[in-house]
């Protein structure tokens, strides 16, 4: 694996858990507002000051007892096919592992719940799977939404395959202006009705990809909470963060 980054203490990562979070780098999406371009991008991947597998074990083993799980982020950790093995090394030393993912690979999920290599899993859902009729252009390479449309039937089934694992989940959205509006959101809410948990997070100008969207504002706190609160029946919980 490809680690980018180590943070070696998280209280907010792994609800309920003291936790490390291992950032992997390397992913198949090029979201414009994603802020972790050194993850992201394979030239500054390679710039990138990287950690070893030795060295990251060894701090796990140091930390045994005082940690209780590990986050696996990224990135897209599902895009490295060494995820498997990896997430067995972590559970073998006695760690609970959180996954978070764009939902693009179903088939690793499916074999990571299977062998039960994660206990929570965390995907993003970025945009409305069945929009692409909506958007001028879907196919363009300029257009932010086309390439996570191209995936939109491996999203879909694993959003089911999460659904009906019987692991403990999430699904999330991070709410960008100029990608996503209300009506998105509630979209959005039908695509994944009746899941456990959807929070909404809103959008970070900060050091994105595209740096165009660095001079996006944010939307006020007050429109976000009213998106909650109207989505809010298709959920168990739905907050914002």
């Amino acid at each position: 694996m490809t680690i980018g980054g180590l943070q070696k203490l998280t209280l907010i990562d792994y609800p309920g858990k003291l936790a490390c979070t291992v950032f992997l780098a390397g992913c198949n999406f090029r979201c414009p507002w994603c802020y972790s371009s050194e993850l992201v991008l394979p030239e500054k991947i390679k710039k990138q000051p990287l950690i070893s597998e030795k060295y990251f074990f060894d701090f796990l083993k140091e930390k045994k007892g005082l940690l209780e799980g590990v986050v696996l982020c990224g990135g897209e950790p599902s895009f490295d096919p060494g995820l498997p093995a990896f997430a067995k090394k972590i559970k073998k030393l006695g760690y609970s592992v959180k996954l978070d993912t764009n939902g693009s690979n179903p088939e690793i999920l499916k074999g990571l719940f299977k062998k039960k290599l994660v206990d929570y899993v965390a995907m993003d859902v970025k945009v409305p799977l069945e929009i692409k009729s909506q958007i001028p252009n879907p196919n363009a390479q300029s257009n932010p939404k086309s390439q996570i449309l191209k995936h939109k039937n491996e999203i879909k089934k694993s959003i089911e395959i999460i659904k009906n694992s019987g692991i403990d989940y999430e699904f999330r959205t991070t709410v960008v202006p100029t990608i996503l509006e209300k009506k998105d959101i509630l979209e959005i809410a039908r695509d994944i009705s009746g899941a456990k948990r959807y929070y909404l997070q809103n959008f970070r100008p900060e050091k994105t990809l595209d740096p165009k969207f660095e001079k996006i504002k944010p939307y006020p706190e007050k429109y976000l909470l009213d998106i909650v609160k109207t989505v809010s029946p298709f959920f168990e919980t739905c907050q914002l963060r």
